[in-house]
């Protein structure tokens, strides 16, 4: 049955890399037949809490199983049904997983030495964790309702189940081990959940790196980085969609530097040879193009107007749901549609801010004094339009930001109180509002006034 889950592993992994309906379906027809092998051994109704060995891994593979079929429900049709079928799929997988920390919790003391019930601890400690953290992260009002229906999404229990599994020596400590690198290097900063625990990170690597010497690390500097990136690309040729995962990450550290030329270049290949989101690499795209010169411009090739018209024909849809990025990226490309439309103001800092770029810049002084520099010029040049009020609110919210990390906390204060009391004037951007709130509440939490920062943050909702 292992064979089986792995190999079905690597083929979901490929379709869910390359979006392509031929990869889907192969991907399809195997994890069904991998489904088939772990039934010849689970119970169907797991009235008792003793299981033998063959009993034991097939639950665990079986849920595994489902989650990728789930995923793979997810991307092979965009409608509501296969939402729904997908998220029953979910369901079950998270029932037996629940189901299988209780027969851990039973048979420890009695098999808890063999090699055979760790591996079945280390699959249980997997799922549930992952769970666990994955729905921590969801909104308050959507946690309740899937908690009304059994789910459960506590962050601490699923990092600790995750830090156990890691910990072990089982076939999926790795992915334990993974899963909170990527947690802590990557989500949480993106989802703005906390700073991320680097220390960890590093931790959890040292044993990998001395086992595998060319593994390529995530806890690097900007500078580092772009070098680990591109030996990573050419480290390999089989999976192109993993360089495309460096061609973002490498787009990013030349925009957080402002080296729009190269960021251009990487934003370009994505465009070119990525399926994941066309919609938001063309605007990514344009916006970049939209920080560069004219004559920087014009040699590329590129008519940024029509880049940004093309955004909302790429739209697409994911078990039935718009994407929120590409929804904001066709939302504020749609100002393009007029004859002679008014250009977006630093659309490609605007997009930072979404992503949570301004986190990582400003933990470098002089990388957020020059894009408050950027800030200050484009504040300069606003001229008066239907989008004017629009446009100067998002400038003081990003000054606000940059002077919020450079320690400068009043001016910071005034530019978000400026973006609020501006609230009645705008017209297309109202994410402003609630965005400067919360920003506000945290400048106020970093100044100690807990209870203004709880209120404001409170309003931010």
């Amino acid at each position: 049955m292992y064979h089986a889950l792995g190999y079905s592993s690597i083929l979901v992994m490929q379709a869910t890399m390359t979006f392509e309906q031929r990869d889907i379906q192969t991907a399809m027809a195997t994890i069904k037949e991998a489904l088939h092998t772990c039934q010849r051994w689970v119970r169907l109704h797991m009235n008792s809490l003793i299981l033998d060995d063959e009993e034991m891994h097939a639950e665990i593979c079986y849920a595994e199983c489902l989650l990728q079929k789930a995923t793979l429900t997810f991307v092979q049709d965009e409608n509501m049904i296969s939402f729904i079928k997908g998220g029953i799929k979910i369901r079950t997988s998270y029932q037996i997983y629940k189901d299988c920390q209780n027969v851990m919790n039973v048979t420890q003391d009695l098999a808890g030495q063999s090699d055979s019930f760790r591996q079945f601890e280390g699959g249980v400690k997997l799922g549930i964790g992952s769970f666990n953290l994955m729905l921590s992260l969801l909104p308050q009002r959507i946690l309740r309702l899937l908690e009304f229906i059994g789910f459960s999404g506590n962050r601490e229990f699923g990092l600790s189940q995750l830090r156990e599994g890691a910990s072990s020596h089982s076939l999926r400590s790795i992915l334990c081990a993974l899963t909170l690198l990527f947690y802590n290097t990557y989500v949480s900063l993106i989802l703005g959940t906390g700073e991320g625990n680097l220390v960890e990170a590093e931790a959890l690597l040292e044993p990998y790196q001395h086992k595998y010497p060319k593994l390529e690390p995530y806890v690097v500097v900007v500078l580092q980085a772009r070098a680990r990136y591109e030996e990573c690309i050419g480290s390999q040729q089989e999976w192109k969609q993993i360089h495309h995962l460096c061609y973002w990450e490498l787009m990013w550290t030349h925009s957080y530097q402002q080296e729009w030329t190269e960021a251009y270049r990487y934003a370009d290949l994505l465009c070119k040879e990525s399926r994941w989101s066309k919609a938001i690499y063309v605007y990514q795209k344009a916006a970049i193009l939209s920080m560069m010169t004219e004559e920087e411009v014009k040699k590329t090739g590129e008519d940024v107007v029509e880049l940004f018209r093309q955004v909302e024909g790429l739209k697409q849809r994911l078990a039935g749901k718009s994407i929120p990025t590409e929804k904001f990226a066709v939302r504020k490309s749609r100002r393009y549609k007029a004859a002679n439309p008014v250009l977006l103001v630093v659309p490609a800092l605007e997009m930072m801010y979404v992503w949570n770029g301004f986190t990582i810049v400003g933990k470098r002084a002089d990388s957020t004094e020059a894009l408050l520099v950027t800030i200050e010029t484009a504040e300069e040049q606003l001229h008066p339009s239907e989008f004017h009020p629009d446009d100067s609110c998002l400038v003081q919210m990003l000054k606000g930001l940059c002077l919020k990390h450079l320690g400068r906390l009043l001016q910071a204060e005034l530019c978000f109180t400026q973006v609020l009391s501006s609230e009645r004037r705008i017209r297309y951007d109202h994410y402003l509002i609630p965005f400067t709130l919360y920003e506000l509440g945290l400048l106020y939490k970093q100044q100690g006034d807990f209870t203004k920062a709880a209120t404001y943050i409170e309003n931010a909702k």
